[in-house]
């Protein structure tokens, strides 16, 4: 690829129109090139590149394949000032993050808006890649919505035997009664979320679950999924808690704009969505 402009390190200098081989990102092909971090300091921190990207909603801004004007940003921006103003407060309070190594940066209240948006328009199965899509954004989307009382996300963990595939977990902090609970009731450390782009769960995705669930990561998984789970598949997790003391509740689209709204409103915090989910699966239990 010719790249606009390159640092040699051999001679110290920035030289022009030079072709290059790159790593490439597996899922857009896109080139990817890597530039120390030290450097990043000295680029302005307020940006358009970066706002555009990131914050103002370009979806109502700028129709599909037209060029990004910064003039319909700036009229966009006279009449939703408040979009530049929560720009400008985020980015004061990350102002810190630009160092080796932070272990942890949540994505910003518009951000998290604009990844649910994306996640409602995908299609429902495999087509165009949706699946993995589903999978990416919804792994970003949660990693923030349930920090830091689960953190230290990694997607598609493997076993040592190389047999599952985990789409995401999260360590259990145990830092509120809700998940201690969880700790204590279903020996979590860890807590194992399957992302299923489907229009409805069944048995067999049950079973993957599952088989997921053992002593290394406790009794108690998650589904994210499009739909609630259809009556006699909701049954089917009864009979597992029932002979097993196992527990697999769902997250569902509805459930992702609620965590997406206590996120924005600070009332609560979106991990309480999932304790809600439990509280109403331990309800249909058995006695």
């Amino acid at each position: 690829m010719c790249i606009d402009v390159i640092y040699n390190y051999r001679n110290n200098k920035l030289e022009h129109n030079q072709n290059a081989f790159l790593p490439v990102n597996p899922q857009t092909k896109a080139p990817i090139i890597f530039t120390p971090k030290r450097w990043l300091r000295f680029t302005p921190w307020i940006n358009f590149e970066e706002y555009f990207r990131s914050y103002c909603p370009k979806d109502e801004i700028i129709n599909h394949n037209q060029e990004e004007s910064r003039v319909k940003v700036l009229i966009y921006n006279r009449e939703n000032y408040g979009v530049v103003e929560e720009y400008l407060k985020n980015k004061i309070k990350s102002s810190a993050d630009c160092k080796n190594d932070p272990l942890f940066s949540q994505i910003p209240i518009i951000s998290s808006k604009r990844k649910l948006s994306e996640i409602l328009k995908l299609k429902v199965g495999k087509e165009d890649g949706a699946d993995w899509q589903y999978e990416n954004l919804v792994s970003e989307l949660l990693t923030s919505l349930f920090y830091p009382h689960l953190d230290f996300a990694q997607t598609q963990s493997r076993t040592d035997s190389g047999r599952h595939i985990r789409d995401l977990i999260f360590y259990n902090n145990r830092d509120i009664e809700f998940l201690n609970d969880i700790y204590n009731d279903y020996s979590n450390k860890q807590i194992v979320f399957e992302m299923k782009n489907v229009k409805k769960l069944e048995r067999d995705h049950i079973n993957q679950l599952n088989r997921y669930l053992q002593s290394n990561i406790g009794n108690f998984g998650v589904f994210i999924t499009r739909n609630p789970m259809p009556k006699e598949i909701f049954k089917n997790t009864i009979d597992l808690w029932s002979s097993q003391r196992k527990c697999i509740i769902s997250i569902t689209d509805e459930d992702l704009k609620l965590m997406v709204e206590i996120y924005d409103s600070k009332q609560r915090v979106p991990i309480e969505v999932l304790k809600k989910k439990y509280i109403e699966f331990l309800r249909a239990c058995p006695t």
